[in-house]
């Protein structure tokens, strides 16, 4: 199958040659982050989600540059992109954005060169995620600056509509709009194989019930034509009686 990305662009790299990831929970943090707010947003064609994509603010200035660990832009169509080039995206900048403290990136660093660079190119928010403590911080836009947020637990995010609670190392303890609890991969691909399924049982407990419905109709007309032929025979007997009664009548 041939790809659907654009050539490279060389002047803009695509990669800095670091892992995405610097150990599996990081990795399953990211992925559950980015799986289940796709499946949130699934029926909107204009929300884009990534993860670790080169993000361009500026055009021309290719070191000006940083890779979300988690990204969310609004207004953005869905679709395969080798980085984000900010001026090729109408110049909106991602608004959300989800770090991961890990051992290549340090709490300190998150809270400081990556903020001030979210700060600076309009993300509205920006939560960081510790896997060790299970705990979030995050800050919201507060005119052009990014403000902590004094409670993470029970905040609800503003662009997302996403509730934070606590979480357990891979699990990030992140609630949807519906109230239900991030999963993980496996978890939510069972669940979707069992919505699937459930679906599956409804559309063959539908098809039983019109075939029910068919037959019972089936029968109802059946017993409407041997009631109309009965009506009829009887009609008929009672035409035969009353012209032998009139014969018995004219004889006498």
């Amino acid at each position: 199958m041939r790809s659907t990305l654009p050539p490279p662009d060389l002047e803009y790299p695509e990669t800095d040659g670091q892992p995405m990831a610097n150990n599996t929970i990081q990795a399953d943090v990211m992925m559950t982050l980015k799986e289940n707010l796709e499946a949130m947003f699934r029926h909107r064609d204009d929300v884009f989600i990534a993860i670790d994509l080169f993000w361009y603010p500026v055009k021309g200035k290719k070191l000006e540059r940083t890779a979300p660990d988690v990204m969310v832009a609004f207004g953005r169509p869905k679709g395969h992109r080798r980085s984000y080039k900010q001026w090729e995206e109408e110049n909106i900048p991602p608004q959300v954005v989800f770090e991961v403290v890990s051992e290549g990136n340090t709490a300190d660093e998150l809270e400081q060169a990556k903020k001030d660079f979210y700060e600076k190119y309009g993300v509205e928010e920006y939560y960081i995620y510790d896997p060790d403590t299970g705990r979030w911080k995050g800050f919201v836009r507060q005119d052009s600056q990014l403000k902590q947020i004094e409670a993470m637990v029970g905040w609800v995010s503003p662009r997302l509509g996403v509730r934070f609670g606590i979480g357990a190392e891979a699990d990030p303890g992140v609630y949807d709009t519906e109230g239900n609890r991030f999963k993980g991969y496996l978890e939510l691909r069972e669940a979707l194989e069992q919505a699937i399924e459930r679906e599956r049982q409804r559309a063959q407990e539908e098809r039983q019930r019109a075939d029910q419905e068919r037959q019972r109709a089936i029968e109802a007309e059946r017993r409407a034509r041997e009631e109309r032929q009965r009506a009829e025979r009887l009609a008929q007997q009672l035409q035969t009686l009353e012209a032998e009664l009139k014969r018995l009548k004219g004889e006498a």
